[in-house]
Protein backbone atom coordinates (compact mmCIF):
# COMPACT_ATOMS: atom_id res chain seq x y z
CA UNK A 1 0.00 0.00 0.00
CA UNK A 2 1.41 3.18 -1.15
CA UNK A 3 1.43 6.13 1.38
CA UNK A 4 0.01 8.98 1.38
CA UNK A 5 1.93 11.83 -0.96
CA UNK A 6 1.78 14.35 2.26
CA UNK A 7 3.70 11.59 4.49
CA UNK A 8 6.51 11.00 1.05
CA UNK A 9 6.78 15.01 0.87
CA UNK A 10 7.39 14.61 4.50
CA UNK A 11 10.17 12.03 4.59
CA UNK A 12 11.90 13.43 1.31
CA UNK A 13 11.84 16.66 3.50
CA UNK A 14 13.46 14.83 6.61
CA UNK A 15 16.28 13.30 4.37
CA UNK A 16 17.45 16.67 3.75
CA UNK A 17 17.25 17.90 7.47
CA UNK A 18 18.73 14.46 8.93
CA UNK A 19 20.69 14.97 12.37
CA UNK A 20 24.11 14.28 12.38
CA UNK A 21 23.57 10.76 14.56
CA UNK A 22 21.24 10.12 11.80
CA UNK A 23 24.00 11.42 8.88
CA UNK A 24 26.60 9.35 10.82
CA UNK A 25 24.73 6.22 11.08
CA UNK A 26 23.09 6.35 7.80
CA UNK A 27 26.84 6.36 6.61
CA UNK A 28 27.18 3.11 8.23
CA UNK A 29 23.90 1.63 6.94
CA UNK A 30 23.58 2.91 3.18
CA UNK A 31 24.76 0.24 0.10
CA UNK A 32 23.72 -2.67 2.34
CA UNK A 33 26.81 -2.79 4.15
CA UNK A 34 25.31 -4.33 7.61
CA UNK A 35 25.24 -7.60 6.70
CA UNK A 36 23.70 -7.19 3.28
CA UNK A 37 20.82 -5.85 4.96
CA UNK A 38 19.06 -2.68 3.05
CA UNK A 39 18.22 0.09 5.03
CA UNK A 40 15.61 3.02 4.14
CA UNK A 41 16.06 5.97 5.68
CA UNK A 42 13.34 8.66 6.67
CA UNK A 43 10.66 5.57 5.62
CA UNK A 44 7.18 6.57 5.79
CA UNK A 45 4.99 3.91 7.10
CA UNK A 46 1.01 4.87 8.32
CA UNK A 47 0.98 7.83 10.14
CA UNK A 48 4.51 7.49 11.09
CA UNK A 49 8.23 8.18 9.55
CA UNK A 50 10.68 5.92 10.61
CA UNK A 51 14.50 6.88 11.38
CA UNK A 52 15.79 3.76 9.54
CA UNK A 53 13.79 1.01 7.95
CA UNK A 54 15.07 -2.80 7.10
CA UNK A 55 11.95 -4.39 5.31
CA UNK A 56 13.85 -7.83 5.87
CA UNK A 57 14.51 -7.73 9.38
CA UNK A 58 11.01 -6.05 10.44
CA UNK A 59 12.89 -3.51 11.87
CA UNK A 60 12.89 0.13 12.83
CA UNK A 61 15.67 2.11 13.97
CA UNK A 62 14.67 4.85 15.94
CA UNK A 63 17.68 7.42 16.86
CA UNK A 64 16.61 9.27 19.90
CA UNK A 65 17.95 12.74 21.17
CA UNK A 66 17.63 13.51 24.61
CA UNK A 67 13.95 15.40 23.75
CA UNK A 68 12.87 11.69 22.85
CA UNK A 69 12.99 12.04 26.90
CA UNK A 70 11.21 15.39 27.75
CA UNK A 71 7.16 16.03 27.98
CA UNK A 72 4.58 13.60 26.56
CA UNK A 73 7.18 12.05 24.44
CA UNK A 74 7.85 9.14 25.79
CA UNK A 75 4.41 8.05 25.59
CA UNK A 76 4.15 9.47 22.25
CA UNK A 77 6.81 6.80 21.55
CA UNK A 78 5.13 4.08 23.58
CA UNK A 79 2.02 4.32 21.14
CA UNK A 80 4.20 4.40 17.80
CA UNK A 81 6.14 1.76 18.83
CA UNK A 82 2.53 -0.49 19.67
CA UNK A 83 1.48 0.48 16.29
CA UNK A 84 4.73 -0.57 15.08
CA UNK A 85 4.51 -3.62 16.67
CA UNK A 86 0.94 -4.49 16.08
CA UNK A 87 2.22 -4.55 12.51
CA UNK A 88 4.82 -7.06 13.34
CA UNK A 89 7.75 -4.51 12.95
CA UNK A 90 9.88 -4.39 16.22
CA UNK A 91 11.51 -1.10 17.50
CA UNK A 92 14.90 -0.39 18.29
CA UNK A 93 15.90 3.14 19.82
CA UNK A 94 19.42 4.00 20.34
CA UNK A 95 20.31 7.20 22.39
CA UNK A 96 21.67 9.45 19.83
CA UNK A 97 24.53 9.93 22.45
CA UNK A 98 26.01 6.25 21.44
CA UNK A 99 26.45 7.27 17.43
CA UNK A 100 28.39 10.29 18.18
CA UNK A 101 30.14 8.52 20.18
CA UNK A 102 30.79 5.60 17.73
CA UNK A 103 28.73 4.70 15.20
CA UNK A 104 30.08 1.07 15.74
CA UNK A 105 28.64 0.98 18.77
CA UNK A 106 24.93 1.34 17.03
CA UNK A 107 25.62 -0.71 14.23
CA UNK A 108 26.59 -3.95 16.95
CA UNK A 109 23.33 -2.83 18.65
CA UNK A 110 21.41 -3.17 15.47
CA UNK A 111 23.27 -6.69 14.34
CA UNK A 112 22.48 -8.16 17.96
CA UNK A 113 19.34 -7.46 17.55
CA UNK A 114 19.17 -8.56 14.03
CA UNK A 115 20.75 -11.83 15.19
CA UNK A 116 18.68 -11.98 17.68
CA UNK A 117 15.49 -11.82 16.33
CA UNK A 118 15.65 -13.21 12.62
CA UNK A 119 14.15 -16.12 11.28
CA UNK A 120 17.27 -17.24 9.87
CA UNK A 121 20.12 -17.59 12.47
CA UNK A 122 23.72 -18.38 11.10
CA UNK A 123 23.69 -21.24 13.74
CA UNK A 124 19.84 -21.54 14.52
CA UNK A 125 18.38 -22.85 17.80
CA UNK A 126 19.91 -25.68 19.55
CA UNK A 127 18.37 -29.15 18.51
CA UNK A 128 16.07 -30.69 19.70
CA UNK A 129 16.71 -33.61 22.25
CA UNK A 130 15.88 -37.03 23.02
CA UNK A 131 16.11 -40.59 22.71
CA UNK A 132 13.86 -40.84 19.08
CA UNK A 133 16.73 -38.13 17.68
CA UNK A 134 19.77 -40.81 17.93
CA UNK A 135 17.58 -42.87 15.42
CA UNK A 136 18.50 -40.85 13.07
CA UNK A 137 21.98 -40.10 13.75
CA UNK A 138 24.69 -41.79 10.86
CA UNK A 139 26.58 -44.67 12.28
CA UNK A 140 29.93 -43.99 13.23
CA UNK A 141 32.82 -44.66 10.36
CA UNK A 142 33.33 -48.19 9.81
CA UNK A 143 30.13 -49.62 11.22
CA UNK A 144 27.08 -50.67 9.16
CA UNK A 145 23.97 -49.16 9.54
CA UNK A 146 21.04 -51.13 11.20
CA UNK A 147 18.56 -49.94 8.27
CA UNK A 148 18.39 -51.82 4.77
CA UNK A 149 19.28 -50.48 1.29
CA UNK A 150 17.78 -51.63 -1.45
CA UNK A 151 18.81 -54.71 -3.04
CA UNK A 152 19.65 -55.87 0.22
CA UNK A 153 23.48 -54.44 -0.14
CA UNK A 154 24.56 -52.24 2.77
Amino acid sequence: MREPKAFITKARELRKAMSLPERLLWSELRGSKLDGLRFRRQHPMGPYVFDFFCGAARLAVEVDGCAHERGDQPERDEVRDAWMAERGIRTLRIPAAWVLESADIAVAAIRSDVAEHSPHRPYGPPPPQGEALSLLKPPPVGEVSAKPTEGGVS
